[in-house]
């Protein structure tokens, strides 16, 4: 790719990887248990497996990246209450989720089969349909959150899974439902169109890296109690690398279920004339790109990050690769433009 070609390929994308699905929640079956009870028999089962951060196996084929999914007689046994119904796809067919190890595909566990491999969504999930990304990321999240709330808030009593597993109740009647915490993630841009145009791309201490590369990535945090997400992008920019807004433009969202966020995404100017200040104990380094430079970046070309270091991008089923790669192609205009 020369200097001057800042195409991306199709994998700019319309929209955040794991915003898509093609899935009906049929939420008014979660409270029918006999329902539920006939589903069972006829449905497909995606296992994850919660202890190892979500992992769920998938097939790699001739048609592409697919998730697994398994009669209910193949599937690990757990309690009836332990069964996660997720939605029916395709034909009304019912699917559930478990929290368990995938079952081997094979007699001998030790046998490699072809094709066959156990990931997270993260990995994975910008290759998925949008039917298998909707799946594996409701049940990502979901096995997730039944995981960490084993016990209520409230009376601090045992918790069991009920309504089809939206929904934990303790013997005192005090119910919880999943939660999704909202969080802001924002690619700071000159407002410059073209080869020569730049965005702001910072190393976190959270993502450190290895001894050979940095990983570089958009401005992001959680939204706190009180306060919009507009507000929560100027303070989160304000806060990490001292610049001020001059305007935003809210992108698109998508779950990122590690454990359970709702990643808004957004573009913001700034005048690149403001001295940055990044916050030490936050940010390692932050620095302006230019298109040029991140589009010969996502071809596979070697980009260095100025103190030593390989640059290493967003991964491709985050938010944050969707706004680099948005913006390299110019598919998402700059904020006031």
């Amino acid at each position: 790719m020369s200097p001057g070609d800042t195409s991306v390929g199709p994998t700019a994308g319309t929209q955040p990887p794991l915003a898509r699905a093609a899935m009906d929640r049929a939420a008014p079956y979660r409270r029918d248990p006999q329902w539920l009870t006939r589903a069972w028999p006829r449905s497909l089962v995606l296992v994850v497996d919660g202890a190892a951060g979500g992992r769920a196996l998938v097939r790699d084929g001739a048609d592409g990246t697919t998730l697994v999914l398994v009669r209910p007689d193949r599937a690990p046994a757990v309690e009836v209450t332990d069964r996660i119904f997720i939605g029916t796809v395709d034909d009304g067919t019912p699917v559930f989720a478990v929290d368990a190890v995938p079952p081997s595909p094979v007699p001998e566990p030790s046998v490699a089969v072809p094709g066959l491999r156990s990931v997270t969504v993260r990995e994975v999930g910008h290759l998925l349909s949008d039917r298998d990304a909707g799946l594996f990321t409701t049940a990502a999240a979901m096995v997730s959150w039944h995981a960490r709330h084993r016990y209520s808030a409230a009376s601090g009593l045992p918790t069991r899974a009920t309504d089809g597993g939206w929904s934990r109740v303790d013997d005192s009647g005090t119910r919880s439902w999943p939660r999704t915490d909202p969080a802001v993630i924002v690619l700071l841009t000159d407002g410059g169109s073209g080869p020569d145009g730049r965005c702001l791309l910072a190393n976190h201490h959270a993502r450190r890296g290895d001894g050979a590369s940095r990983l570089y990535s958009c401005l992001a945090g959680f939204v706190e109690p009180g306060e919009s997400a507009e507000s929560a992008v100027a303070r989160e920019v304000a806060e990490e690398v001292g610049l001020t807004l001059a305007a935003t433009r809210y992108v698109g969202s998508q779950s990122w279920p590690f454990p359970g966020t709702l990643m808004l995404g957004y573009l913001g100017r700034v005048d690149p004339a403001q001295p940055l200040r990044p916050d030490p104990e936050e940010i390692i380094r932050a620095r302006w790109f230019t298109r040029a430079e991140l589009a010969a970046g996502l071809a596979g070309e070697r980009l260095d990050s100025g103190d030593g270091y390989r640059v290493r991008l967003a991964p491709p089923a985050s938010i944050a690769a969707f706004l680099i790669r948005s913006w390299v192609a110019e598919v998402a205009p700059d904020p006031g433009r």
